[in-house]
């Protein structure tokens, strides 16, 4: 059974994410908080699978609350939900430690498919946002030939795998792209993160944009 606990300060958000998440055989709500204050302590005390957090909260944000349940409650997953298409909030929020960064206007399935897939060990990323991340970061960070490149334990092949992971393409996209199995895939994205040292996909993402290695030429 996946436990969820839902963060958002609208009531009526609250009670849609719970009625859906509850109506499903494999998840279950521990917990519902109006602010990222109250979430922390919710986490804290349920240590639920899955976090919901909504980003624009009174008192405690969303961005600062993650960092604090990922710091205080590392089993805790974090899934960012927002209606707020921007990339300081995007990108703040995967900084802080999140494992996935949705906007509110995803599907009922698209819902349920990313908090099995976070609460799996798998990282969600939105596609809008590394658009978004492309278009706004792409122009200020650095060009990985100004420096050493810090991809450079990858094999071409992995190195082409962190880029499309970085561009927001699933393992299937990823497969098709670059005419191999799915499971092929799996494999470099396994040896991407244990070579750079990264927790998961949403990490790489970073990275990708923090050293450069993504453009919004690209």
């Amino acid at each position: 059974m996946i436990r969820v606990a839902i963060v958002d300060d609208q009531q009526l958000i609250r009670t849609g994410f719970r009625l859906l998440l509850d109506a499903q055989p494999d998840i279950e709500v521990v917990g519902e908080a109006e602010d990222g204050a109250a979430g922390v302590q919710l986490a804290r005390a349920h240590r639920p699978d899955v976090v919901l957090m909504d980003v624009r909260m009174p008192r405690v944000d969303g961005v600062t609350a993650t960092a604090a349940i990922v710091e205080q409650v590392p089993e805790t997953r974090v899934l960012v939900l927002t209606t707020f298409d921007l990339d300081e909030y995007a990108f703040g929020g995967l900084r802080a430690g999140a494992s996935g960064f949705l906007l509110k206007d995803i599907s009922s399935v698209q819902l349920l498919d990313a908090v099995r897939a976070v609460a799996s060990g798998e990282a969600v990323v939105s596609p809008r946002v590394t658009q978004r991340m492309l278009e706004l970061f792409g122009g200020r960070l650095p060009d990985p030939a100004d420096g050493d490149d810090a991809a450079a334990v990858l094999t071409p092949r992995e190195r082409d795998v962190l880029l499309a992971i970085a561009e927001g393409l699933s393992n299937q996209e990823i497969a098709a792209t670059l005419h191999t199995s799915e499971s092929t895939v799996k494999t470099h994205v396994g040896r991407v993160l244990a070579k750079l040292g990264l927790r998961d996909r949403v990490h790489a993402v970073i990275f990708a944009y923090e050293h450069g290695l993504v453009t919004g030429g690209r």
